[in-house]
C-alpha cells in the first residue's frame, strides 16, 4: 500500500504545529485531514476510514482523553497521543486510554513522521499469505488473522499491544529488555521510551485476564524486561 492511500487525522487545535505537522506528512504523500478540535476529530473520524490518527491530549470542546476512548470503543485503528505535559504519569495516560504510542511537546516534525511511518509499517506487516497460530493454553494468538483469543473470546488489542504480545510469545522463555521491546514494538530506538513498554504490558495484562502478582503468560524480569511462558509446558 503506497502512502498517498494512506489516511491521517491529524488533531491539533495549535494552527502552527497542525500546518507544520501536515506539510511533513503531506510531503511523504500521506493523505492528512487535520482539525483543530474534539468535535470536529468525532465528526471526521465517523464520516472517513483512517490509518492512522494523531492526537493532541489538549483540545477545546471535546478533550483528548474522551476523544482517544470514542475512537477505542469502535476501531483499533492505530493512535499517536500528543501531549504538552512533562511528567511521566501524564505523559503515559495516552496509552492508558489505548493510545499505541505518545511524543511530549515541543516535538521534531520529522520524529513525529518517524513515528507514524514505523506505525504504520508495523499494522500492515502481517499480510503474508501463510497462516500462523499461537496456542498457549486459554489464549491463541492468530498471528496472520491479527487475532487473539482467551477461552474461545476474542480480545480487542491495540497494534502496539499484540505486536507486543507476538513478539514475547514466538521465544516462550526468552528475555527481553524494555529496550529490545521499544525496538521490535514500536520500531525505533530513542532512548527514554522504556515506560512505554511498561504501560503496553499493564494494558496487555488486564485484556487478556493476566494476573501480573501469578502470571500465567507474562512474566516481569525485575531489573531487566519481561519473558513469555507457556503454561502448557511448565
Amino acid at each position: 500500500m503506497s502512502n498517498e492511500t494512506r489516511r491521517i487525522l491529524l488533531v491539533e487545535d495549535e494552527k502552527a504545529i497542525r500546518d507544520a505537522v501536515t506539510a511533513y506528512l503531506e510531503r511523504e504523500n500521506y493523505w492528512v485531514t487535520a482539525v483543530g478540535d474534539g468535535q470536529d476529530a468525532l465528526e471526521e473520524f465517523q464520516k472517513h476510514h483512517f490509518d492512522l490518527v494523531i492526537l493532541d491530549l489538549m483540545l477545546p470542546r471535546v478533550p483528548g482523553e474522551r476523544v482517544c476512548r470514542v475512537i477505542r470503543d469502535t476501531s483499533d485503528v492505530p493512535i499517536i497521543m500528543l501531549t504538552a505535559k512533562g511528567e511521566v504519569e501524564d505523559r503515559i495516560i495516552g496509552l492508558e486510554l489505548g493510545a499505541d504510542d505518545y511524543l511530549v511537546k515541543p516535538f521534531s516534525p520529522r520524529e513525529l513522521v518517524a513515528r507514524a511511518r514505523a506505525l504504520l509499517r508495523r499494522v500492515h506487516a502481517d499480510s503474508e499469505p501463510q497462516r500462523e497460530v499461537l496456542e498457549f493454553g486459554e489464549l491463541t494468538i492468530d498471528v496472520s488473522g491479527h487475532k487473539v483469543l482467551v477461552s474461545g473470546e476474542e480480545i480487542d488489542l491495540t497494534a502496539s499491544e499484540f505486536k507486543l504480545l507476538t513478539t514475547l510469545s514466538r521465544y516462550p522463555g526468552r528475555v527481553y529488555s524494555r529496550m529490545e521491546l521499544v525496538e521490535k514494538v514500536l520500531g525505533y530506538d530513542f532512548e527514554g521510551y522504556e515506560r512505554t513498554i511498561d504501560s503496553h504490558v499493564k494494558n496487555l495484562r488486564a485484556k487478556i485476564g493476566d494476573n501480573p502478582r501469578s502470571p500465567k503468560w507474562l512474566h516481569t524480569v525485575h531489573g531487566v524486561g519481561y519473558r513469555f511462558e507457556d503454561p502448557t509446558k511448565q
